[in-house]
């Protein structure tokens, strides 16, 4: 018994932390328990089918069942092998961080989306990328973000994209 109380005063604490952890000027980075990596953060799912559930264990119940491997995914929380993450319509639950990679993806939101082989609006267009398309991230500027969808590397919005911070630069 004292043993659950533990998780789930833990638990309590990991909530306030997440929903009440400021973000404004001169606000600490908040970072994971487990991992001391930033919160929230952006990774990609490993698996090819993945169970999203209630709380951080098996005994909880399945809420959503993930289908598309190396679909971006934000981790907002961290219990011992578990991680809360959502999706880009804000739906999810704890995963178990084996099904997890930090490999960098983004999803497509604007139908569409010129893939350029320049970040500016003049460069050549390679391709158009269909809202709903998942692509690598290989690297992104203030603006632009380089991505990888098929065979095909090119430039696109960054405000075109979930799955990278707005203010996030990647080299």
């Amino acid at each position: 018994m004292k043993h659950l109380l533990g998780k789930a005063l833990a638990l309590a604490l990991i909530w306030a932390a997440v929903s009440f952890g400021g973000g404004g000027a001169g606000a600490v980075e908040a970072r994971g328990p487990v991992t001391d990596l930033p919160l929230p953060r952006f990774v990609s799912l490993k698996a090819s089918e993945a169970n999203a559930r209630r709380g951080p264990g098996t005994a909880h119940r399945i809420d959503w069942v993930y289908r598309l491997r190396d679909m971006p995914l934000r981790v907002t929380a961290e219990y011992e092998h578990w991680r809360r993450v959502e999706d880009a319509e804000g739906k999810g639950g704890w995963m178990h961080y084996a099904l997890l990679s930090g490999v960098r993806t983004v999803l497509v939101t604007t139908d569409l989306t010129a893939l350029q082989s320049q970040p500016v609006e003049a460069a050549p267009t390679l391709a158009y990328l269909e809202a709903g398309v998942v692509a690598r991230l290989l690297q992104c500027g203030p603006d632009w973000c380089r991505l990888q969808a098929g065979g095909t590397r090119g430039w696109a919005p960054k405000s075109a994209l979930w799955g990278v911070g707005a203010d996030e630069i990647i080299d």
